[in-house]
């Protein structure tokens, strides 16, 4: 998982150069608390309605899309999320890191994702 600062990069270079790498943008809006986090991932990445809406189930349910994207033909996916500084705060901001970090690697190159850490 890549990490920027919003000062950095716009939210419009990263997708051009996603763009130009051959890759689909998925773009992930910011939430300040880890149930609006959950929920916000399970509503753009189009999870089931049996979600759980906890860790375990992003976890899983990430799992399950990276596998949906290993057989779809809209090639690799880069996921940009938005991470607002009051959510950095949160206890819960460290173990979604992780389990990004944890379904990029199980994807390989058919997800990446990036954080962008806004002000």
């Amino acid at each position: 998982m890549k990490i920027y600062s919003a000062d950095t990069w716009t939210l419009e270079e990263l997708q051009e150069q996603i763009s130009d790498a051959g890759r689909r943008t998925v773009l992930v809006p910011p939430a300040s608390t880890k149930q609006a986090v959950l929920e916000v991932f399970g509503q753009v990445l189009d999870f089931p309605e049996y979600y759980g809406v906890n860790l375990d189930a992003l976890n899983d349910s990430l799992h399950d899309y990276a596998d949906a994207l290993s057989e779809d033909d809209g090639g690799p996916v880069t996921m940009i999320w938005q991470v607002p500084a009051v959510y950095r705060t949160d206890r819960s901001f460290g173990v979604v890191c992780e389990i990004l970090q944890d379904a990029e690697s199980y994807a390989g190159r058919d997800l990446k994702v990036i954080a962008v850490f806004e002000n």
